[in-house]
């Protein structure tokens, strides 16, 4: 089907962990004929968080989606929220620069993620996926954060080595910074 002949929307439901809710989310979708484009999930101590960018044909609004995801998410007792997509934000961000996965390894504690996230944001550097997770022991926690990026022209990983080098000291952490090599199909 033609891609302006559809409609998109994000939809993201947040919610205490459980099983079904998955299958209950996208049996509603399904239900209304939604296509799923992109979706990622996770869990975060006990909370489960699920976002999705989903498609219908056109003409379809956002208080149908709503209607028909209300009841599914009430029964989850999950907080939806779904956001109609302009054109300009329907279509897939196609990043052209290198791929670059960053690591940041060290003691927990405040800041980490504001501190790299800023250096990275003053570049222009465009995070694509981000997850951190505490590791280690309850008396030794290790944080530990993984960072997906996308270089702009004329940034190279070895200028994110650079950029990133005060903090391995201010924080006390160990950061590694490696090209991901796209593998052919």
């Amino acid at each position: 089907m033609p891609y302006r002949e559809l409609t998109h929307y994000a939809v993201s439901v947040v919610g205490a962990d459980r099983p079904g809710i998955v299958a209950g989310v996208t049996g509603a979708l399904y239900r209304l004929g939604c296509n799923i484009a992109d979706s990622s999930c996770a869990m975060l101590a006990g909370e489960f968080a699920m976002i999705m960018i989903v498609s219908h044909r056109k003409p379809f609004n956002k208080a149908l989606l709503m209607e028909e995801l209300k009841p599914a998410c009430e029964n989850l007792n999950l907080t939806l929220s779904v956001r109609h997509l302009t054109y300009r934000e329907e279509k897939r961000q196609d990043d052209a620069g290198e791929i670059c996965q960053i690591t940041v390894y060290g003691a927990d504690q405040p800041g980490i993620v504001y501190k790299v996230t800023e250096n990275l944001a003053v570049r222009q550097i465009n995070i694509m996926d981000l997850q951190t997770r505490l590791a280690g022991t309850e008396d030794n926690p290790v944080y530990v954060m993984q960072l997906e990026v996308v270089l702009p022209d004329g940034i190279s990983s070895d200028d994110v080595v650079n950029l990133l080098k005060g903090l391995k000291d201010e924080l006390k952490v160990e950061i590694g910074v490696r090209i991901v090599t796209p593998v052919e199909l």
